[in-house]
């Protein structure tokens, strides 16, 4: 095994090919080449209240898509863990497999992208990996159980199962064209306010993500992933002019870093940055802030609310975009004599 580094500047489409095939990096397109890109679209972030009963969450979560889809929204965002309540425990009991054939949450997700002719960036749920079974013996011995949210999983592989924190993006057309796993664990432990451990439940990702869209290059994080600035200025630098960050902050940090953590991203690549959180459930041992937000590329706050179950709406303008970035040209200044950001593989 060995390490190789990669320098991110002056990407172009060969580049990016090369880093599909050899690089850890998640890199969708809708079609083969997406020409005539929209520099304009509205974007609706639907902050849903979530709750233990998952077909609940379900419905609350289409019908806040229908109303978006109502108001002209052409892209949608749910919040991280949509599905079921933020925690540890939760984790194992709702995961669901990457399998659209037998996950409900993915067969929802589809179809209310298809029906609804959207892109739809579906938060974040667990999802479970479990080892191949090589013993044919194994296999034929171990006792079937059902899991809570319906799906067939062989009981022999539980222990042996993988948990992540994950990202499913679907095109209009229903397919899934996006997959990120939360590339860093919400592990903290401020004293007096708040102890949480994802990594004693969920494991790592190992991918940026970002897919292409009619509208430009869309990039994917989950909540914790936005403290890392490396991790946006390399979807940046790949050509992403929009972030989507599913997340849930909580009553601790929520006031004091997530509308700062917002729109020092934006700043930082110039680009636009949303965080789409869960509404605020009084009756959850994790306490979501909400206050989904969108904000962008000058920093500007364009879109919020508080913590009450609402859809946000942002309307996306690319050439404003260009203008700032002409205005400020920080990409062209870079001193990549003296430092440059590089993949490691």
């Amino acid at each position: 095994m060995f390490t190789k580094l990669l320098k991110l500047s002056n990407l172009n489409n060969k580049t990016l090919k090369i880093i599909n095939s050899q690089v850890k990096v998640n890199f969708y397109s809708t079609q083969k080449e997406i020409n005539n890109k929209k520099m304009n679209f509205r974007f609706a972030g639907c902050q849903t209240l979530v709750g233990s009963d998952k077909l609940e969450n379900l419905k609350i979560a289409e019908s806040l898509i229908i109303e978006a889809v109502q108001n002209g929204a052409k892209m949608i965002a749910l919040p991280e863990c949509f599905n079921c309540p933020y925690s540890n425990d939760s984790f194992k009991l709702y995961a669901e497999q990457d399998n659209i054939q037998t996950s409900q949450t993915l067969k929802f997700l589809s179809n209310q992208a298809l029906k609804h002719q959207i892109y739809l960036i579906g938060g974040s749920i667990p999802e479970i990996e479990s080892e191949i079974v090589e013993s044919p013996e194994i296999v034929e011995s171990s006792e079937i159980v059902e899991s809570k949210i319906g799906e067939i999983v062989e009981s022999e592989n539980l222990s042996k199962s993988k948990y992540y924190n994950t990202c499913y993006v679907f095109d209009p057309n229903g397919n899934k064209i996006a997959k990120h796993r939360k590339v860093h664990l919400f592990d903290i432990n401020i004293p007096g306010k708040i102890t949480f451990q994802e990594s004693l439940t969920l494991s790592q990702g190992n991918q940026i993500t970002f897919f292409d869209s009619e509208f430009g290059r869309i990039g994917i994080g989950i909540c914790y992933d936005i403290r890392f600035s490396q991790y946006a200025n390399a979807l940046s630098q790949i050509g992403c002019n929009f972030i989507c960050y599913p997340g849930a902050f909580n009553l601790t940090t929520g006031p004091a870093h997530w509308e700062l953590l917002q729109r020092a991203r934006a700043l930082d690549n110039q680009i636009y940055i949303s965080a789409i959180s869960p509404a605020r459930n009084p009756s959850s041992s994790y306490q979501a802030w909400g206050h989904s937000t969108v904000v962008d590329p000058w920093g500007t706050v364009i879109a919020t609310c508080d913590h009450n179950q609402q859809i946000i709406y942002a309307d996306i303008d690319f050439n404003k975009l260009n203008e700032i970035r002409q205005q400020i040209p920080i990409t062209k200044q870079k001193r990549n004599d003296l430092y440059s950001l590089q993949f490691k593989i």
